[in-house]
């Protein structure tokens, strides 16, 4: 990773780990990575010049037990908005944007409901609905439904899962790679036909296993069962972001949230899918986190 780890300690001795994008001085955006993945998803997903240029600073935590942020027993999704205050604090940022894409949605929401006095706005990309929400395990793919049931009620095979892909990626080279990159639909196959890509969406899921895999696991299964929040509750603006071709989180998922969040504006990509609209739209959507954090953002009903 290119971007230098920064440490905070935390009320209750916890660290918490992050890295920072764009310009130091530029307006605060939160990053709320997928899972399993980690704050190297800066490095894959961020542009530096794109975002300095935009006057955007934007700070990636890894989530408990996740990198180099220690294991919180017990964590709840409703307890991540407690961590982000701390940073947020720490970083003498007293407003700021909330941005989570794929798993981190459901982290970058709650922080809109239960943060609305320091969230300006929320943005969603690629972005899941509750587990328990009408048909949202019926429309993913087999495999993420296997992962999410696993995560309900057999941790324990889930981590073991997790150990294999890690050492599969280890010790699988550059046919790991290809292989992984062959599975996804287009255009994401096509992105992660470039090394670099490719290379920096496995160093996602790496990191995330940098302390072993019970992290990456715990922070699936809070995903996989109720949030514990209504997402009707978030006050605050909501930027929503999916491909229509996404085969790793359907669109249809896109489509509920825009659909029982209010105040929720949402942009569907026909020829689009997972990696490639947060890769290929990077610029349209941080212009649109600028434009609301600067109270410029249209307000007008999510689209069908």
């Amino acid at each position: 990773m290119n971007a230098q780890c920064r440490e905070l300690r935390l009320r209750d001795g916890r660290t918490l780990a992050y890295a920072e994008f764009g310009s130091s001085s530029g307006q605060p955006v939160l990053h709320c990575h997928g899972a399993p993945s980690s704050r190297a998803e800066g490095e894959l997903l961020l542009d530096n010049g794109t975002l300095t240029e935009l006057g955007l600073r934007v700070i990636v935590p890894d989530r408990p037990g996740i990198g180099r942020s220690d294991f919180q027993r017990g964590r709840r999704i409703v307890d991540w908005p407690a961590d982000v205050l701390e940073l947020a604090d720490a970083l003498r940022l007293d407003s700021f944007a909330v941005v989570g894409e794929s798993g981190g949605s459901p982290y970058a929401a709650v922080c809109g409901a239960l943060l609305a006095d320091r969230v300006r706005v929320v943005g969603l990309i690629g972005c899941l609905a509750p587990a328990d929400s009408p048909g949202a395990l019926a429309a993913m793919p087999m495999p993420l439904r296997v992962m999410f049931r696993l995560a309900r009620v057999a941790p324990p095979v889930l981590r073991a899962l997790f150990r294999l892909n890690l050492r599969m990626i280890r010790q699988g080279g550059e046919r790991a790679g290809e292989r992984m990159a062959a599975s996804f639909p287009e255009p994401d196959r096509t992105l992660l036909s470039r090394k670099e890509i490719r290379d920096g969406f496995m160093a996602c899921f790496e990191e995330a296993c940098r302390q072993g895999t019970h992290g990456p696991a715990w922070d699936l299964r809070l995903i996989a069962r109720p949030w514990g929040f209504d997402l009707g509750t978030i006050a605050v603006p909501v930027l929503l972001w999916h491909g229509e071709r996404d085969a790793n989180v359907p669109v249809t998922h896109g489509r509920y949230l825009a659909s029982v969040i209010p105040n929720c504006r949402a942009t569907f990509f026909e020829d689009e899918a997972h990696l490639s609209v947060p890769l290929n739209h990077h610029r349209e959507i941080f212009s649109a986190v600028r434009s609301a954090l600067n109270g410029n953002a249209a307000q007008r009903p999510a689209m069908a």
